[in-house]
């Protein structure tokens, strides 16, 4: 893992609430992409910070942030809360729109299983400000309610060892009108944490972004 501090650490005014986050920022960025992690997790993630130094590497500046507070966090039925969630990344998105020195790039959301799903039920609501969607060993189905309408292009990456989640991955994937690919990464598990995975990954996510991630 990269151990280079390769972000600046911003607060993120969210209504009477604050929120941490690491915004990386490329040189003639090719697009923004929001980090929205799973159950347990956060802004530090030690994966999410991985891919996305790859990404930077490839040209896209990305904001990870905490979806909730501190005290938030501390409530554990919060984490799996995906309407609390998805609020909070839509307000985070409208924040990054308002925000003189990134509001102009094209904007993508990362999200990673829990995380999958409120990033696929905020793409819903936000519609064509979201350029694309990427999801790492992802639970898509938590957003069963929203699938129907996510028009952004989305990705579905799974480790072939991830059991029951691929099954999941696919009932979503059969309910997303866009465009909307599985792969499955073989040899890796939910967590991608076998060498090399987390590089195939990063590649498949940076090229589907490539891909779609346009104004």
């Amino acid at each position: 893992m990269n151990t280079i501090k390769t972000y600046k650490e911003i607060d993120i005014p969210i209504g009477v609430i604050h929120v941490k986050g690491n915004l990386r920022q490329a040189q003639n960025s090719k697009g923004l992409i929001l980090f929205s992690h799973g159950s347990g997790s956060s802004r530090l993630s030690s994966r999410n910070n991985y891919v996305a130094d790859i990404l930077l590497h490839n040209g896209f500046s990305s904001l990870l942030f905490d979806l909730l507070t501190p005290q938030e966090d501390a409530i554990y039925e919060n984490r799996f809360d995906i309407e609390l969630l998805t609020d909070r990344l839509v307000s985070v998105t409208k924040w990054v729109k308002n925000n003189k020195d990134i509001k102009q790039l094209p904007l993508g959301y990362f999200g990673a299983s829990t995380g999958a799903a409120s990033a696929l039920s905020a793409a819903a609501k936000l519609g064509k400000t979201i350029s694309a969607v990427v999801s790492r060993g992802g639970r898509p189905d938590l957003a069963m309610n929203y699938l129907r309408q996510v028009k952004t292009p989305t990705l579905l990456l799974v480790g072939s060892n991830d059991g029951v989640v691929i099954e999941l991955n696919k009932k979503a994937q059969a309910n997303i009108p866009g465009v909307c690919e599985l792969k499955i990464i073989e040899g890796a598990t939910h967590l991608f944490s076998e060498p090399g995975k987390l590089d195939l990954v990063a590649k498949e996510t940076s090229d589907w972004f490539d891909t779609y991630l346009i104004l």
